[in-house]
């Protein structure tokens, strides 16, 4: 068996024990970087697991093995900018693949049966680490993202058609962008202190809000800003929204496991059949009322 298991095996053995201790690196510095010692200590009690799981394969491989340094560096910092939730439940995608692999060797590899148990626990545990304020506020957030996009391609449509001028159509893109991304912050403000929802403050959902629409603001814009062909803007416009509504919906698909196909469809055919709607207005009120810019 020992030789049969360093022919056929040694290779796959020593993946699984460098995947382990690679994570083990992972969870341990994303416990560090988080708020809340509930979360701190999950996080830490799973990089303990993943050590220990290491131990196992190094018992059958007889090798020291390092970590993957470039895939601790991604996933801390996937963390740190996108929240420790995303950052895990991307890394446990890779987990579940890995238990399929780990699954095939039960009654070959001593202690495969414990390493499939505590994968398994890990997703019930990760549950309760869900207390992010990205997460808490994703209402907000969605908010004011979509209204962005839905309003703002919308009318960039509309002005490009009319105006055929890109400093125009950025100077009078921002202008409204600008308030009406003030002005849905104050909106949110005032709903959610009405509302009295529960674990959401008020302020933080308005500068959620206010701070998603003024991004996605200067990104559908900044085409208009750099070039001079508004046709070649507008295209580039709305490929930007399509690649925001497309990042976003995968965030939402990994952060809180929801459908991806489906909610992308739904957000990018409201924005763009508002987009095209518009565009279409546009024209129709140059030629009624014969300007031309």
């Amino acid at each position: 068996m020992e030789m049969a298991l360093t022919i056929i095996l040694k290779r796959q053995l020593l993946g699984f024990q460098r995947n382990e201790i690679t994570e083990h690196y992972i969870y341990r510095r994303l416990a560090y970087s988080v708020k809340g010692s509930d979360n701190r200590e999950i996080l830490l009690g799973i990089a303990h697991d993943e050590f220990q799981h290491s131990l196992v394969w190094k018992k059958l491989t007889h090798r020291d093995v390092r970590p993957d340094r470039l895939k601790v560096w991604f996933y801390y910092w996937t963390g740190r900018i996108l929240g420790f939730t995303f950052a895990v439940k991307h890394m446990e995608r890779g987990e579940n693949r890995a238990q399929e692999n780990y699954v095939r060797l039960a009654g070959i590899v001593d202690g495969i049966e414990k390493i499939v148990k505590d994968e398994n626990e890990h997703e019930a545990a990760l549950i309760s680490l869900l207390d992010e304020d990205r997460l808490k506020y994703m209402g907000s957030i969605v908010l004011g993202l979509n209204d962005a996009l839905v309003e703002l391609t919308g009318s960039l449509a509309g002005l490009t058609l009319a105006l055929r001028n890109t400093q125009l159509i950025a100077l009078t893109g921002l202008i409204v962008g600008f308030a009406a991304a003030l002005s849905m912050a104050a909106s949110e403000y005032l709903s959610t202190k009405t509302e009295k929802a529960q674990f959401r403050e008020p302020l933080k959902s308005s500068v959620y809000t206010g701070l998603t629409y003024t991004a996605t603001v200067g990104i559908l814009i900044l085409p208009d800003l750099l070039l001079d062909n508004p046709f070649v803007s507008l295209a580039l416009t709305i490929a930007a929204a399509v690649l925001i509504i497309a990042g976003f919906n995968f965030y939402i698909s990994v952060a809180r496991d929801e459908p991806f196909k489906r909610q992308f469809l739904e957000m990018a055919g409201v924005s763009l059949g508002v987009a095209a709607l518009s565009f279409c207005i546009g024209h129709a009120v140059r030629a009624f009322l014969g300007v031309d810019i």
